[in-house]
């Protein structure tokens, strides 16, 4: 079957889970994807906080396959699906024809139709929203030290981060210690341990997603680190001066969006079905409704459980997702059966709150503190590629856990998303 022709679009964890488990099944794979790196999304915002380098939790796809004579690598952006040619159709005009197609394009954030407030609220997708974050909160600190204005500088010193998910919780509780533990000694004009960290949650409690006793627990967490949890008021208003909380007005320079997220277009690509998160909405077996030979895996495929509840959009369900696909196109290609509607597996949910408690819910069995934060390290640890990125991951966090100082503290980049000023 070398002249089956597979096509991917995207190298995520869905993505790459197929091409590797469908590794001398003789067909021809191309792999396509925008960036040329594969991102363990987990640990961005890890970047965005300083604790972590870029180079720790992304690796060139091009590299990951060197040794696979059956994959070829494009950089490119896909626009489109013919799906009766079976072509897919790349921004340059260019087309790749197929046999079978993956489309593992994951989602980016959402602003439920503010879009507007992108500049000034950056969602944290990739690695260029990581560095924009990471700038956006070191400088400032550094304008704060400059300001004279004693409302200027409160305003700089108050970090909003809107939506209280894994990411907005995480994000929250590592900027706090950022500016009440590991910066004070360094600033002459301000105290850092005067920032305000205000967390912002429409819904009634943090991580929702979690059991009430693991939310109760990291809301007492993050407030125990400085943070200011707002629940039950929704975001009416972002701008370069602050945001409105229901009606209220707050001063705010830096804003960070973990609130929502907006599946790619990949539903609209194949004329089919989707949620409302824009999800494609595919059959047991993953394949677009009418099109056998199309497969629609992660964060832009809708996919229900056995009870009628969605499958998450995290990691392991897209690599879950990845293999099972491979499975599948195997079975084809040998004339097997192939394998039963795919059944998610849950293998638990975790989130840390700064770098001294987590919350993990296995389902039946709930942890919380300290031995939570060893088996979210080590559960994130496993799950890095190579050796070289296990052992700099965890040296960066013995690092910072022996000296209180981040490693990754560098305004490396021009701002991308609005002006300096």
């Amino acid at each position: 079957m070398d002249d089956h022709r597979v096509v991917v679009v995207g190298g995520g964890f869905g993505g790459l889970q197929f091409v590797n488990d469908l590794k001398g099944a003789g067909t021809r794979i191309t792999l396509v994807d925008r960036r040329n790196h594969h991102l363990f999304q987990p640990l961005l915002y890890q970047v965005a906080t300083t604790i972590l380098s870029t180079s720790e939790i992304a690796w060139p796809i091009r590299h990951l396959y060197s040794d696979r004579g059956d994959v070829t690598t494009l950089l490119a952006e896909v626009t489109g699906v013919d799906a009766a040619r079976k072509q897919v159709q790349l921004r340059d005009g260019t087309t790749l024809d197929y046999d079978t197609l993956v489309l593992a394009t994951g989602a980016t954030h959402a602003y439920f139709g503010r879009d507007e407030w992108e500049p000034v609220a950056p969602g944290l997708k990739t690695l260029e929203d990581a560095t924009t974050i990471r700038r956006r909160v070191l400088l400032a600190f550094e304008r704060a030290e400059l300001a004279t204005d004693p409302a200027v500088r409160d305003a700089l010193l108050t970090f909003t981060i809107i939506g209280a998910g894994p990411t907005g919780v995480e994000l929250a509780g590592i900027i706090a210690e950022l500016a009440h533990k590991t910066m004070p000694k360094e600033f002459r004009n301000i105290d850092t341990r005067t920032t305000k960290v205000v967390l912002v949650e429409a819904g009634p409690r943090v991580l929702p997603s979690f059991a009430e006793e693991l939310s109760a627990y990291a809301q007492k967490a993050l407030e125990d680190l400085g943070v200011e949890v707002r629940l039950g008021k929704p975001v009416t208003e972002c701008s370069v001066d602050g945001v409105k909380i229901g009606e209220t007005f707050l001063a705010s320079r830096t804003i960070v969006w973990a609130a929502g997220v907006q599946a790619s277009p990949a539903a609209k690509w194949l004329d089919i079905p989707a949620d409302r998160a824009g999800r494609s909405v595919v059959g047991p077996d993953l394949t677009a409704p009418g099109l056998p030979d199309v497969f629609v895996i992660g964060d832009t495929a809708s996919v229900k459980r056995s009870d009628g509840s969605p499958v998450p959009g995290i990691a392991p369900a897209a690599k879950q997702q990845g293999g099972y696909v491979a499975k599948v196109v195997r079975a084809r290609l040998a004339g097997k059966t192939a394998p039963q509607a795919f059944r998610y597996r849950h293998q638990g949910s975790l989130a840390t709150i700064g770098q001294s408690a987590a919350i993990v819910d296995f389902g039946k069995v709930k942890l919380k503190g300290w031995i939570a934060w060893w088996i979210w390290g080590l559960a994130h640890i496993y799950f890095l590629i190579g050796t070289r990125s296990r052992f700099a991951v965890a040296w960066s966090w013995l690092w910072i856990y022996l000296s209180g100082q981040h490693s990754a503290r560098l305004i490396t980049q021009k701002e991308t998303m609005r002006d300096e000023g």
